[in-house]
């Protein structure tokens, strides 16, 4: 972020200087808007991500590491904006730090909620776990330079979801009742 200066962003997007500071103060407004933006659709990925996983209830906070997966192999994967930000503004008092530690907070209330709908008791824990998971296997996709590292952290994810105390979902009992009669 640092090392883009605001010529090469000028260039890049085609807009002249009075343009992009009518709008943008100065470059750390625009990296702030950038990451706003990226949060929003990120996290409607996950969510659309998770809504079309066939996964059973109980295993469908695995949809994370599938999707990641598949993020893993595209193209141009470059690790996450957001870690990425923290680590280059470390100052938490940054605003772009503190938009990018907002999104990993959001993607963890996201996880906490699946798994509570998905019955999972711990799901306070488990949601933290897992976020922790993803972001390992993100910087590791990117040592690496291969998608494998959101198998291995599937593969955990699931041993912590098999080992955890799960409640049956309404959606899991209405699916029993006519077995049950």
């Amino acid at each position: 972020m640092r090392a883009v200066g605001v010529e090469r962003i000028l260039r890049e997007a085609g807009v002249g200087r009075a343009s992009l500071y009518r709008h943008f103060p100065g470059k750390d407004d625009l990296l702030v808007a950038v990451l706003t933006e990226r949060d929003r659709n990120w996290r409607a990925w996950l969510a659309a991500r998770v809504g079309a996983s066939d996964l059973e209830p109980a295993e469908l906070p695995l949809a994370l590491f599938d999707g990641l997966h598949e993020r893993f192999a595209a193209m141009g994967f470059r690790g996450c904006a957001f870690i990425n930000t923290m680590v280059e503004e470390a100052d938490p008092d940054s605003p772009a730090h503190g938009v990018a530690a907002d999104h990993k907070e959001r993607v963890i209330t996201y996880l906490d909620g699946l798994l509570r709908d998905c019955g999972y008791r711990s799901h306070e824990v488990l949601s933290r776990q897992l976020a922790l998971l993803a972001d390992g296997a993100i910087v590791t996709a990117l040592r690496e330079g291969t998608p494998d590292a959101a198998l291995r952290a599937r593969g955990i994810a699931a041993a912590l979801l098999g080992a955890a105390d799960r409640e049956e979902t309404r959606q899991e009992r209405e699916e029993d009742a006519p077995a049950r009669m």
